[in-house]
Formats: structure tokens, C-alpha cells, sequence
């Protein structure tokens, strides 16, 4: 696993990616049963600059009808998911998307990402996309800014102030912006400033 500090070669692609799945604010939704519907996912050039983007919904099967919470928390309208792939279909076109990229390396914020979409592959048996290299940029933020608190993205935007574009909870719109968050990091550390 590659920490905060060194430069990726030119031959990796640095991959943002977010996930949004279903949930409810109700204790008895079984949260082992959350699923991805929407994939967001931005390709980084060696400047941490985006150079390619991937945006699916996913239709869901073991909830298939989103929450009134979910709906609101995220957003996405229950005929975005209706009209979706499945999730095997959207992860063919998503990997079909990763292929034209070299060594892609799996970048998100925190490790829920990373988490749900092992657990996602497993249910519906088809192959992890990536490599076990995973980048916790959730992580990698806080030691640049040198801090032992964990920050969410709203929180790491305004530490760098950084002005939040789209909608929070898209995640489209938050690999947007955690790759916004990264070239910050990486000009922060270009300047050595608390690093």
C-alpha cells in the first residue's frame, strides 16, 4: 500500500472513487444489506489533475425501493436506479472504463468505499476491479495537515478552503471534489507548508 509522500509513477493511474448506496435512518435496516447505486469515479494525471471521468447509476435488488431517507440524503430519484444496469453490468462498464487507464489504484476517502465494493462483488460474484493497493486519501489528508483527526470531505474542504461543488452525497460530485482535495494536497506538499 502506497502512504502519503511519495510520488505514484507515471505508469499508475490514481482513481477517485465514491460510492452511494441504499440506507435508512431506521435502526432495523440491515445495514450488511446496503448496495451501491451510484458509482462516481475520477481519473487523476500526474499534476493530480482530472483527466477522465465515470459516472453509473445501479439499480439495487435486495432493496430495491430507495428510502425516503436515502432519496433525500443522496438526491438520486428512485427512476435514476429503475432505469438502471444491474449491478454486474454497471461494474463491466465501469472496469471496461478502468482498462484505459494504466494500473489504476483505488483512491477513496476512508475505507467504506473500498469495503462495500468487495461486499457488493461477493454477492453478486463477479471480480474486484482493482488491486489490493488502496489509497486512503481520508488518511493521507490528515497527516498532511498534520492532525490525528479523521475529517469528512465538507470538513477537509474548508480546512483547505476549498468551496464544495455539486451535491454532497453524489458520488460523482464528491470524487469531484475529493480529487480537488488531493491536487490541494499535492500543492501543499510541492510548497512544503506543515508537511
Amino acid at each position: 500500500m502506497c502512504e502519503w509522500g511519495g510520488e505514484w509513477s507515471a505508469v499508475e493511474t490514481l482513481v477517485i472513487v465514491d460510492f452511494e448506496a441504499t440506507c435508512c435512518d431506521e435502526a432495523s435496516f440491515p445495514r450488511e444489506e446496503m448496495e451501491i447505486i451510484e458509482i462516481g469515479a475520477v481519473a487523476l494525471g500526474e499534476q493530480a489533475t482530472a483527466e477522465d471521468e465515470f459516472q453509473s447509476f445501479v439499480r439495487p435488488v435486495r432493496n430495491p425501493v430507495l428510502t425516503e431517507f436515502c432519496r433525500e440524503l443522496t438526491s438520486i430519484r428512485q427512476e435514476d436506479v429503475d432505469a438502471a444496469p444491474g449491478f454486474a453490468q454497471a461494474l463491466q462498464e465501469f472496469s471496461a472504463w478502468l482498462a484505459k487507464h494504466a494500473s489504476p489504484i483505488f483512491c477513496s476517502w476512508g475505507d467504506y468505499d473500498r469495503k462495500q465494493l468487495r461486499k457488493d462483488c461477493d454477492f453478486h460474484g463477479v471480480p474486484f476491479p482493482f488491486d489490493d493497493n488502496h489509497r486512503n486519501i481520508k488518511k493521507e489528508f490528515s497527516q498532511v495537515v498534520k492532525s490525528k483527526k479523521r475529517f469528512g470531505v465538507g470538513q477537509a474542504m474548508k480546512r483547505a478552503e476549498l468551496s464544495p461543488q455539486g451535491t454532497a452525497h453524489r458520488a460523482i460530485d464528491d470524487a469531484r471534489n475529493i480529487a480537488r482535495i488531493y491536487g490541494w494536497m499535492m500543492e501543499e506538499r510541492r510548497g512544503g507548508a506543515n508537511i
